[in-house]
C-alpha cells in the first residue's frame, strides 16, 4: 500500500508527512494488501482566519478492482481530523470490501476456487 500525503501550499514538512504515513499505516493496516494507494489531503478551510473546525482531512483509499472510497473529516486541529478522517475510512473501506469476506473474516465463497 503506498501513502501519498498532500498538503496544502506544501506546509507541514517532512514530520508532518511521516507521522500522517505512519498513521495511515496504522488504521488501515488490515486493509493492506487489498489497497493499491491512500491519497491523504491536508487543508485549512478558512486560510488561516481561524474557526472552530476549520482543519480538513480528506483520505481517498484505493482498492484493487473496486472504486476508490473518499471521506471527509474536518476538526479543530490537524490531528483530531486524521483521526477522524482515518476512523471514517476504516468503516467505509468495511462496506466496500464486505462482500469479499464473511463477518468472521474468512474468504468468502465467492472468491473460492472451484475444483
Amino acid at each position: 500500500m503506498q501513502v501519498q500525503v498532500n498538503t496544502q501550499d506544501g506546509a507541514g514538512g517532512a514530520e508532518l508527512v511521516e507521522r500522517v504515513e505512519q498513521a495511515v499505516q496504522d488504521a488501515l493496516s488490515r486493509f493492506a494488501d487489498q489497497l493499491t494507494r491512500v491519497e491523504v489531503h491536508l487543508t485549512d478551510a478558512n486560510a488561516g482566519k481561524g474557526g472552530a473546525q476549520d482543519k480538513r482531512c480528506m483520505v481517498e483509499a484505493r482498492p484493487v478492482s473496486h472504486k476508490p472510497v473518499a471521506v471527509t473529516h474536518e476538526a479543530a486541529t490537524v490531528p483530531q481530523a486524521i483521526r477522524g478522517a482515518l476512523a471514517k475510512a476504516s468503516r467505509a473501506l468495511d462496506t466496500a470490501l464486505a462482500s469479499r469476506t464473511d463477518h468472521k473474516g474468512n474468504a468468502s465463497l465467492r472468491d473460492a476456487e472451484l475444483p
